[in-house]
C-alpha cells in the first residue's frame, strides 16, 4: 500500500517535472514578451508625451496621456506572456473575471472610478496649465501634477494639496494666470478740505510711475470717490499687474503701489487724518467719569497772578 502510493506521488512529480520542462521554453517567451512589453511601452509612452507636449504644448496631456499608454501596454504584454508561455486558460479567467467583477468592483470603488474617467476628462478639457496659479475650493496655490486620481497643488506656504480629480471637475476653478492679469485694488483716506480731482490726478500719477502696473485699452487703471467715511473722504484705486508670478511679483507691486501713492498725496500737501471718534456727554457733568484737571489748574494759575 505504501508502495503504490509512494510510486503514485513520483509519477505526479515526474509528469509535473516534464510538464514544467515542455513548458520552459513558452515560460522562457512569455518573460522576454514581459521585458520587451515593458521596454516598448516605457519608449513608445515617452515618444507620445514628447509629440503630444510639441503638438498641444501641453504638459499635463502628454504626460497622462504617456503614462496611460505606457500602463496599456504593459496589460497587453502580460495578456500575450500568458498565451505564450501555455497558460492561456489563466488569461482568458482574468479576463474574464475582470469583467464579472468589474460591476461589484465599480461600486467597491466608486470614488476610484469616478477620480480616473475625471482624470480622464481633465486631461482633454480642464481650466489650468502646469505653474498655473489656481483656487479650487478653499486651496490656492500653484499646479504641479495631474495623475490618474488627483491633482497635485503647491501652496505658497508650502503645502503640497492632492485634489481628487472628481473634486476639480466639479468645483468652480479659479486661475489666476490664465491670461496674465489680476486687477487689485485698496482704499485710501484723504481730508473732506482737500480737493478731490487733484488728489485723483495725484493717484494716477503715481500708478503711471510704476513700471510693474499694466494699462492699455483692455486694463484700463481708474480712480472712484468710494465712501463718504467718518474722518475721511475714501477713494478707491483700481490698478492692473501680470501674474505670470503671482502672488510674489504681484504682491511687490501692489506694496509698491501703495507706498508710492501714499507718499505721492503727502508730497502734494494731501492729509490723511485717522479716525476722529466724537464723543458726546449726556445729563449733569457732576455725573461723567471725565474730569478737566488741566484746565482746573490753568483757571487756579490765572487767579495767583
Amino acid at each position: 500500500m505504501q508502495t503504490e502510493a509512494t510510486n503514485t506521488l513520483s509519477e505526479s512529480f515526474n509528469n509535473f517535472y516534464n510538464n514544467f520542462i515542455d513548458q520552459l521554453p513558452g515560460i522562457g517567451i512569455g518573460v522576454l514578451i514581459i521585458i520587451l512589453g515593458l521596454l516598448l511601452g516605457a519608449w513608445i509612452g515617452n515618444f507620445a508625451k514628447r509629440r503630444i507636449s510639441q503638438q498641444t504644448q501641453d504638459p499635463l496631456m502628454s504626460r497622462f496621456l504617456g503614462k496611460a499608454i505606457r500602463i496599456t501596454l504593459f496589460i497587453i504584454a502580460v495578456m500575450l506572456a500568458l498565451k505564450a508561455a501555455g497558460l492561456g486558460s489563466i488569461a482568458t479567467g482574468i479576463l474574464t473575471a475582470a469583467g464579472a467583477s468589474a460591476v461589484v468592483l465599480g461600486f467597491a470603488f466608486k470614488d476610484i472610478g469616478e477620480n480616473f474617467i475625471a482624470g480622464i476628462i481633465l486631461a482633454f478639457n480642464r481650466p489650468f496649465n502646469i505653474d498655473d496659479t489656481v483656487e479650487i475650493g478653499e486651496n490656492f496655490g500653484k499646479v504641479k501634477a495631474l495623475e490618474f486620481r488627483y491633482t497635485k497643488l503647491k501652496t505658497f506656504d508650502g503645502k503640497d494639496v492632492y485634489i481628487p480629480n472628481s473634486d476639480v471637475l466639479t468645483t468652480p476653478v479659479t486661475n489666476y494666470t490664465e491670461d496674465g492679469f489680476f486687477r487689485w485694488t485698496f482704499i485710501i483716506g484723504i481730508a473732506y478740505e482737500d480737493n478731490i480731482d487733484e488728489a485723483k490726478r495725484v493717484v494716477m500719477k503715481a500708478l503711471k510711475n510704476e513700471p510693474n502696473v499694466i494699462e492699455d485699452k483692455e486694463h484700463e487703471n481708474f480712480v472712484i470717490e468710494d465712501e463718504l467715511a467718518t474722518s475721511t473722504v475714501n477713494l478707491k484705486v483700481f490698478f492692473w499687474v501680470d501674474t505670470k508670478d503671482f502672488r510674489r511679483m504681484a504682491l511687490i507691486t501692489k506694496g509698491s503701489v501703495v507706498r508710492n501713492v501714499k507718499e505721492a498725496l503727502e508730497d502734494n500737501g494731501f492729509y490723511m487724518p485717522a479716525d476722529i471718534q466724537e464723543i458726546k456727554l449726556y445729563g449733569a457733568t457732576k455725573d461723567s467719569p471725565f474730569r478737566f484737571e488741566q484746565a482746573t489748574t490753568s483757571s487756579k494759575t490765572e487767579e495767583t497772578k
